[in-house]
């Protein structure tokens, strides 16, 4: 069931990496963006659980989504510092659930947080990352 979405217009789109990663929007706001993740055996690391990379992607993206919509006309963002503290695994067959609520939005820089729950409902990691909107001419 999604979260309030907001409209097919401001939500950006998905990249072929996140589609690929199985990643889902489950609602997007400028003041919060929820994705979830299933967790397969192609994410898992050798020890049968997520794979930190692969949680860490979910983070990117979801703190990316939320840096978009707070991003300034004619500018896109990236990321330029991230930090996340690691708490507990999830097991293959598990879901994770990311939600990204904004710290500081400034005229150049977003400040995000990100934290991960499994299906449970335990938290797995809590990140901060700072995002930069930047002119974007590629």
């Amino acid at each position: 069931m999604k979260e309030s979405v907001s409209s097919e217009e401001q939500v950006p789109r998905t990249s072929n990496f996140s589609d690929l990663l199985g990643i889902e929007e489950a609602g997007a706001g400028p003041e919060r963006v929820v994705n979830r993740m299933p967790v397969s055996q192609r994410l898992a690391n050798r020890n049968g659980v997520l794979h930190g990379g692969a949680l860490m992607s979910l983070v990117d993206h979801t703190a990316g989504t939320l840096a978009l919509l707070s991003c300034p006309p004619g500018r896109t963002t990236v990321t330029v510092e991230g930090k996340t503290n690691f708490f507990r695994s999830a097991r293959v067959g598990d879901t994770v659930t990311a939600v990204a609520t904004p710290l500081h939005v400034g005229r150049t820089t977003l400040v995000v947080l990100v934290t991960t729950t499994r299906g449970d409902g335990k938290e797995l990691s809590a990140s901060m990352q700072t995002q930069l909107f930047v002119e974007w001419t590629g």
